[in-house]
């Protein structure tokens, strides 16, 4: 027997020999600077990850009613539409990432308001999967991000600089003649010509000072991890001295282990 009940929204109950099997499903979305993406997870499992065109009311009321979730969060470094938060909350249990979530770290940072929700979603996954260790996870995006939890659980801060793409367009744009260049992991120490050079600055840069802040924090503190995720991964990684786990939907992880513990 599988019933669908439409009040819960994405709630299934599985009757099996006698057994009654509870299924949940959750909705999650991460409105960043570059991209608006979202992603289904049936119980802890994530089974669909994608990009949407806009935060419109139309589109993502289209998605409720494919994916029928019963619970639903919201991640947002930008202005978003007002309106989808109130549809959000009157299809399904509704949770609006901010440093007033309920999270599985404490902040001791001296303004824990100015913490970005997607800082606050990778803390979430590294505490998740890897407690009573120190994390460093770095996200890469429109900038990037060094957020260090500590083993007592506590996010202590960490660092912000440009991204990747915000090197290449200040390149751009704040001189006469370099072109934009498009990311590549194929990236040459010495540059042979005017692209490959912007790359190997770029590319290599970011690597070394990757590679530099996590170096640093080894030498403080043991029993460390360091993590990697976001667009931008897949050019950095092979250039890392560091051993790193590497993972780009680790900001979903997040998100779901909060959506947990507030959507109850």
């Amino acid at each position: 027997m599988i019933n669908n009940d439409k009040g819960g929204g994405g709630y299934f109950q599985y009757h099996f020999r006698g057994i009654f099997v509870f299924m949940s499903s959750t909705l999650c979305f991460d409105f960043g600077n570059t991209r608006l993406k979202a992603a289904f997870f049936q119980n802890d499992k994530l089974a669909e990850l994608f990009v949407i065109e806009n935060d419109g009311s139309t589109l993502i009321d289209s998605l409720l009613k494919k994916f029928s979730p019963q619970k639903t969060i919201l991640s947002s470094v930008i202005n978003h539409k007002p309106e989808i938060e109130k549809l959000l909350n009157e299809k399904t249990r509704f949770h609006k990432l901010s440093y007033l979530s309920r999270l599985p770290f404490t902040t001791a940072v001296g303004k824990p308001e100015t913490i970005g929700a997607d800082r606050l979603a990778l803390s979430a996954a590294a505490v998740y999967f890897y407690p009573r260790q120190h994390n460093l996870v770095i996200g890469l995006g429109s900038c990037i991000t060094y957020n260090f939890i500590n083993k007592d659980h506590e996010f202590l801060g960490g660092g912000i600089s440009p991204g990747m793409e915000m090197r290449m367009k200040a390149l751009n744009q704040f001189t006469a003649k370099l072109p934009i260049v498009k990311p590549d992991g194929n990236v040459p120490l010495v540059g042979y010509d005017t692209v490959t050079n912007i790359l190997s600055g770029v590319v290599l840069g970011m690597a070394f000072e990757i590679d530099s802040f996590i170096n640093e924090y080894k030498r403080r503190y043991s029993n460390f991890n360091a993590h990697l995720t976001g667009g931008d991964l897949t050019y950095l990684a092979p250039h890392l001295k560091n051993q790193i786990f590497a993972d780009p939907e680790l900001i979903f992880k997040g998100l779901y282990a909060i959506s947990e513990v507030n959507n109850l």
